[in-house]
């Protein structure tokens, strides 16, 4: 296997891990208040992140200091977990490749 298939195995895995902590895993799980089409959510409350397009930092930051009304998820989620989360948010919404 080369590298770059290694790297891409890794990021496909860390995307899945992403997604089911989107969906499910985080309490409370972001698919309760968040719209993104490629989790299949279509969340109310929050705002409809497929159009926000984050970065990766702007959800790391949202994640551990909470913003308006999302709470703070540092009591629930790992470091690991938010910086799996905010690759997979920044990544399927196109938020990387952007500036903020």
């Amino acid at each position: 296997m080369s590298a770059s298939t290694a790297f891409a195995l890794e990021d496909a895995a860390i995307l899945e891990q992403g997604r089911k902590l989107f969906q499910t895993d985080a309490e409370p799980a972001c698919a309760i208040c968040h719209t993104l089409a490629d989790a299949g959510t279509k969340g109310k409350v929050g705002p409809v992140l497929d159009e926000l397009k984050p970065s990766e930092e702007r959800v790391l930051n949202a994640l551990k200091n909470g913003k308006g009304s999302m709470p703070p998820f540092v009591d629930h989620l790992t470091a690991d977990q938010m910086k799996i989360l905010a690759k997979y948010v920044s990544t399927v919404t196109g938020g990387n490749s952007q500036r903020q």
